[in-house]
């Protein structure tokens, strides 16, 4: 199976998953660490990908979704965006909104 399809996978069968440097007890990056917060502030369950310790993951998701960096949201299979976006649109309440729109709960 190839990289691609392992992220495709992975996108398939979680509703809300987070590409991420670290884990969302112990984030690896500051970046990584704004956008685990977030999900949990919006109260969103979600899985969440630690690409530290896959480095086909770490580049492959680049590549998937055509975005350099990382951390990666993604919800109901759609690539959402990066640390600055995920910011912006929390504090919008575009974020919540678009959970909402997608079927996905919050508390």
């Amino acid at each position: 199976m190839s990289v691609s399809e392992r992220i495709q996978g992975y996108v398939d069968d979680n509703d809300v998953v987070l590409f991420m440097k670290g884990t969302p007890v112990f984030p690896q990056c500051g970046f990584s660490s704004v956008v685990a917060q977030v999900l949990q502030h919006v109260g969103v369950k979600y899985q969440s990908y630690n690409v530290l310790e896959d480095p086909e993951v770490r580049e492959g998701i680049k590549a998937f979704s055509d975005w350099p960096t990382i951390p990666q949201l993604y919800i109901k299979g759609e690539f959402v965006g990066g640390c600055d976006i995920i910011r912006e649109m929390f504090e919008s309440g575009e974020l919540q909104q678009l959970m909402t729109d997608k079927g996905v709960e919050t508390a």
